[in-house]
C-alpha cells in the first residue's frame, strides 16, 4: 500500500438553491490504494465525485482539488479525464449498437493522415488495454451482445485508455452475478498493484471490508472523522459514522406481537413462459400469507419469485391460473388496477422503471394510485393531493426540499419512501415488497425495516422477497424457498439458515416431484 497521497479535495463547497450539499468536505486518496467512500443516499457522495471529475466546474463550488501536489480546476469533464480521473458509473456510460472499439475510442477515435479513422490501430490499442485486463475480448464485438460484468470491463478499459491515475466505482457490483463480483476485484486488485487509486463507493460492507485498503465517511454533506484504516475500524464504527448513532440491531424487533390471522391463500398458481412453449415462470405454487408476520420469500435470480407476486398482484391477466383467497373470500383479479382495489399492493423491484414517474414531483407519485379518488371530471384536487403526501412525507421520514421535487432529484433510499408511500396511500390489507433494500444504503434499510414491523403491528399482511440472505433471516417469520419456478421449501424462523434456503435454491428439482 503507497503511503504517497495522489488526490487532496479540501474544504469542498457545493450550494444548490435551498439546500447545501457539501460543507467543507475534506478528502484525500494515497497512490496504489483502494478507498471506500461511505455515506446514507444524499449524504454528498455523488456531488463530490461529480466535483471530482468536472461535472460540476470551477468555481460553481468552493475549496481546492489538489492532485500530485498541484491545485486543478476543471472547466469540465474532458479536462478531469485528461488529467487522469475516470470514473465508472453505477449506469453504465456506453452505446450498446457500436463495438466494443469504437465505444472505448468514442469521440477520440484516432485518424490516419486522410483525416478517417484508423480501423486497424483502433482494434490494436483496444485489444491492447483490454489484455491489460486479462479481458480476451475481440474488439470488434458488439457491445450488446456482451454480458453486463463484460461491458463493465469495456468501461474499464475506456478509462484505462485515457491513462487514468485515479479510478471512482459508483456502486460497481448492483447488476452483476458473484463470478462477476469476483472478476471485479481481482480487476481492482490489479490495478491497485500497478499504482492506480481506487475510490470505492458502496452500501455493502461486506465488500467494502474484503476490497477496501482505507475508508472514509460522509454524512449530511460533511466528512464525519479521519480517513481510517479498514483494519483499525469495525463495520459498526463505519455504520454509526454514516447514520450518527449506533445500530444495536441491524433488523429491530418487534414492538409487540400480534395474533395471527390467515389473510391470503394462494393456491395452485401457474404461469406459462411466453416466450418458450411447455415451460413455466411458475408451477402450482400454493402459500398461505398471516397478518402478525412477514412472510419471505427467497431464492436465486430466475427462480420465479418476482413472477409469482406479478401473478397475485394481475400483471399476467388470465394468463395466470391458479386461485386466490382473501380473508375467506375467493376472489379474480386480472389486472393490477382490481388488485389495489382489493386491497392488494406491490412494490415493485425497479423503483425507477415501475415504480416511479421519475419527471413527475413528489405530490403526484405519491398520489398516483389515489387519482380517482382525489379527481372531480378529470381535474386533481391539489389541495388533497398534497394533503395525502405530506401525510406520508411525515411518517416515512422522506428528505425532500418541497412536495414539487421532481423524484429523480431524490437520493434512492428517499425515492424507495415514495414508492411505499405511494402504496400505503392505498390502506392494503397485502402489502408485497419485492427487494425493498435493494439499491439503498444501510440507514434507509433499517428505517424500512421499521417500517415494515409497524405495519404489521398495524395488521397488514407483509410479504417480501430479498436476494440477501441476512435480510430475509432477520425480518421473515416464516420463509418460502423458489427453485426453477417451484416452491422448493416453507421454512419456520427457527428452523431457517442460510445453508438450508442456499441448499433448496441451488439443488435440481424433477418436474412433478414432491417437494419437502
Amino acid at each position: 500500500m503507497g503511503e504517497e497521497v495522489i488526490l487532496e479535495m479540501k474544504d469542498i463547497v457545493k450550494d444548490f438553491p435551498g439546500v447545501r450539499a457539501l460543507d467543507h468536505v475534506n478528502f484525500r486518496v494515497k497512490k496504489g490504494t483502494v478507498l471506500a467512500l461511505c455515506g446514507e443516499n444524499g449524504a454528498g457522495k455523488s456531488t463530490l465525485v461529480k466535483v471530482l471529475s468536472g461535472v460540476w466546474p470551477y468555481p460553481t463550488y468552493e475549496g481546492k482539488i489538489i492532485l500530485d501536489g498541484e491545485e486543478e480546476q476543471f472547466s469540465n469533464t474532458r479536462e478531469a479525464e485528461d488529467a487522469g480521473i475516470g470514473i465508472i458509473h453505477q449506469e453504465l456510460n456506453l452505446i450498446p449498437e457500436l463495438t466494443v472499439a469504437e465505444n472505448i475510442y468514442l469521440d477520440r477515435q484516432p485518424t490516419n493522415k486522410f483525416g478517417t479513422i484508423a480501423w486497424e490501430k483502433m482494434y490494436a490499442d483496444a485489444k491492447e488495454v483490454l489484455q491489460r485486463l486479462n479481458m480476451e475480448i475481440d474488439p470488434q464485438t458488439p457491445l450488446k451482445t456482451l454480458t453486463v460484468g463484460k461491458q463493465q470491463m469495456v468501461e474499464i478499459a475506456k478509462a484505462l485508455s485515457h491513462q487514468t491515475r485515479i479510478m471512482v466505482f459508483d456502486e460497481p457490483t448492483s447488476a452483476l452475478t458473484n463470478t462477476e463480483v469476483k472478476e471485479l476485484f481481482r480487476v481492482i486488485r490489479e490495478l491497485r498493484a500497478s499504482g492506480v487509486s481506487i475510490i470505492y463507493i458502496s452500501h455493502k460492507m461486506d465488500e467494502i471490508k474484503e476490497i477496501a485498503d482505507e475508508v472514509t465517511v460522509l454524512r449530511d454533506g460533511a466528512s464525519i472523522g479521519d480517513v481510517a484504516a479498514i483494519a483499525d475500524i469495525t463495520l459498526d464504527q463505519i455504520i454509526s459514522r454514516m447514520v450518527g448513532r449506533k445500530l444495536e440491531d441491524m433488523f429491530p424487533d418487534r414492538i409487540e406481537e400480534m395474533s395471527r390471522k390467515k389473510t391470503l391463500e394462494v393456491k395452485n398458481i401457474t404461469v406459462d413462459d411466453p416466450k418458450v412453449s411447455g415451460k413455466y415462470l411458475v408451477k402450482d405454487v400454493s402459500f398461505s400469507a398471516y397478518t402478525g408476520e412477514i412472510l419471505g420469500i427467497a431464492g436465486l435470480m430466475g427462480a420465479g419469485r418476482t413472477e409469482l407476486v406479478n401473478a397475485i398482484f394481475g400483471v399476467y391477466g388470465k394468463k395466470s391460473i391458479g386461485e386466490l383467497i382473501l380473508n375467506g373470500e375467493k376472489i379474480t383479479i386480472n389486472s393490477p388496477k382490481e388488485a389495489i382495489s382489493r386491497g392488494i399492493a406491490l412494490v415493485t423491484e425497479d423503483r425507477k422503471e415501475l415504480g416511479l414517474l421519475l419527471e413527475q414531483d413528489l405530490a403526484f407519485n405519491i398520489s398516483l394510485p389515489l387519482l380517482d379518488d382525489i379527481s372531480k371530471k378529470g381535474i386533481v384536487d391539489q389541495i388533497e393531493e398534497h394533503k395525502i403526501a405530506e401525510k406520508y412525507v411525515e411518517e416515512l421520514n422522506v428528505k425532500t426540499p418541497s412536495l414539487e421535487v421532481y423524484i429523480n432529484k431524490l437520493s434512492g433510499g428517499n425515492q424507495q419512501k415514495v414508492v411505499i408511500g405511494k402504496w400505503l396511500a392505498t390502506k392494503p390489507k397485502v402489502l408485497i415488497l419485492d427487494e425493498p433494500t435493494r439499491g439503498i444504503d444501510v440507514g434507509a434499510k433499517v428505517e424500512v425495516y421499521r417500517l415494515m414491523n409497524k405495519l404489521v403491528a398495524q395488521g397488514v399482511t407483509v410479504i417480501m422477497i430479498s436476494s440477501e440472505l441476512p435480510e430475509i433471516l432477520g425480518m421473515s417469520d416464516r420463509i418460502l424457498v423458489m427453485n426453477e419456478g417451484l416452491l422448493a421449501a416453507e421454512l419456520s424462523k427457527e428452523e431457517a439458515t442460510g445453508e438450508l434456503i442456499m441448499e433448496y435454491a441451488t439443488r435440481h428439482i424433477k418436474k412433478g416431484a414432491e417437494i419437502n
